[in-house]
């Protein structure tokens, strides 16, 4: 895997001179490409959106892959308060979303805990000249001057990157919006806060419908929460959001207005052997992804990745351990409240190999047919521009080998919540704090056993 994009060279995400002071506005809290992954854009705690642009490949070098460079910035949020209920609300980033390009120009959806906004993103190299009622300066012309009439021309200019809003889609959520999700119909999407999730028409603001709605009349009987939402990717009607408590839950919009009864629960009964103080914690779902296919679904919990198949509810088809060396650990990450960390996890275009997060700035691979799977890091250290990652192993005491590292020894302040993989190529991005690492290819010599 070679190329390494980091704010050294690109990204305003707060690259600072002391490696190891984070400002918290310029931490990264959501990665994700376009559908193309011509475009790949972040968001930050600070509100801000940076959007990267993948350069044509080289002509000289025809074999060199077009690296991503910066294309555009902007504030997508600002700090706000809500008065009535003496509440602050934060500018960060929940996540953002591209919508299919249809012409020229492209939209995204981004959301904080409370307000989604469309943006447009479009290019302009020209700019009109030769106006009839205005002058140079766009001042209108006294009329009795204007004695003849000339056709105005196009003339072109600096390329010029244009981002504005184009809608906002506010005041439907009491709780923390933690999802949003664009249907196959391209005309909705929806937004999932704890206990709600809502159903909006891209093109009005003022009102949105609620599809699910799991708050009980009296708040003391709370039991769970919803942690994540996505729309399939080929069946406009289903959809399935993820619980606190681990499970799954499979909606279809034909059935009924309020999904609130599912169409499908994807449940793994529990094992009273391995029962702890810990086990709903661990259990409680961060993240759900379908598979490009539509067929499966990924899920991450604490210490695993699963992959569960639409057409089995009772159990996953594969389960993956992430680091399995933290399970003796739970006592200290519950007290530094590490155990609460929400990692995402991402498929790649073939769905045959799966990617997730973990500590120490370590992220994971599985080859869902070999079985294989490998530890990789991102840091400044092991990522320089064209070098090879090293896979990494951490070890649970006993016999060390040389690049070993002691589960003692990791680093829980760096921790990989946040990546994304390219929809085609084998291309990976990777939030570490404030840096966005991008790996490309030699994917397939790197899945080691």
């Amino acid at each position: 895997m070679g190329e390494d994009t980091d704010t050294t060279r690109a990204l305003n995400h707060g690259f600072l001179r002391d490696h190891n002071y984070v400002t918290e506005a310029d931490i990264i809290s959501t990665v994700e490409f376009n559908h193309t992954g011509e475009l790949l854009a972040t968001g930050d705690k600070g509100g801000r959106v940076v959007i990267f642009q993948r350069e044509p490949e080289c002509k000289t070098e025809p074999f060199s892959q077009g690296e991503y460079n910066v294309y555009s910035t902007f504030q997508s949020h600002e700090p706000e308060f809500d008065y009535l209920k003496s509440l602050e609300i934060e500018e960060k980033i929940n996540k953002i979303r591209w919508l299919p390009q249809q012409n020229a120009a492209h939209f995204l959806l981004s959301t904080n805990d409370k307000t989604i906004k469309l943006w447009k993103v479009s290019e302009r190299d020209k700019r009109p000249e030769g106006y009839n009622l205005k002058d140079e300066e766009g001042r209108m012309k006294d009329l009795s001057t204007v004695t003849s009439l000339q056709v105005p021309v196009l003339k072109p200019m600096d390329l010029m990157v244009e981002v504005s809003p184009r809608r906002v889609f506010a005041n439907a959520h009491t709780y923390h919006v933690n999802s949003i999700s664009v249907n196959s119909d391209h005309e909705t999407y929806m937004s999932a806060d704890d206990l709600r999730i809502n159903l909006w028409h891209l093109g009005i603001t003022d009102r949105s419908f609620n599809i699910v709605d799991i708050k009980p009349v009296n708040m003391e009987d709370l039991t769970e929460v919803i942690t994540a939402a996505e729309f399939h990717p080929h069946h406009c009607n289903l959809f399935v959001y993820s619980s606190s408590k681990g499970t799954l839950r499979l909606c279809d919009m034909r059935e009924s207005a309020l999904c609130d009864k599912h169409s499908k629960l994807f449940e793994e009964p529990e094992d009273p052997s391995n029962r702890s103080f810990f086990s709903e914690i661990i259990s409680s779902v961060s993240d759900v992804k379908f598979s490009h296919s539509g067929r499966y679904l990924l899920t991450r919990d604490y210490l695993t990745a699963k992959v569960w198949d639409l057409n089995m509810e009772n159990k996953p088809l594969e389960i993956y351990q992430v680091h399995d060396y933290l399970r003796s650990k739970l006592c200290s990450l519950y007290e530094n409240d590490c155990i609460f960390d929400k990692f995402e996890c991402a498929w790649n275009g073939s769905d045959s190999v799966i990617m997730t997060g973990a500590y120490n700035n370590f992220f994971r691979m599985f080859d869902r047919n070999t079985k294989r799977d490998v530890t990789l890091e991102a840091s400044r250290e092991s990522s320089k521009p064209r070098a090879v990652l090293k896979p990494r192993r951490v070890c649970q005491g006993g016999k060390r080998r040389k690049d070993d590292i002691s589960v003692d020894s990791l680093d829980f302040t760096k921790k990989i919540l946040h990546t994304a993989w390219h929809p085609t190529e084998n291309i990976i991005a990777i939030a570490a704090t404030n840096n966005l690492y991008i790996f490309q290819d030699k994917l397939n010599q790197e899945m080691h056993g």
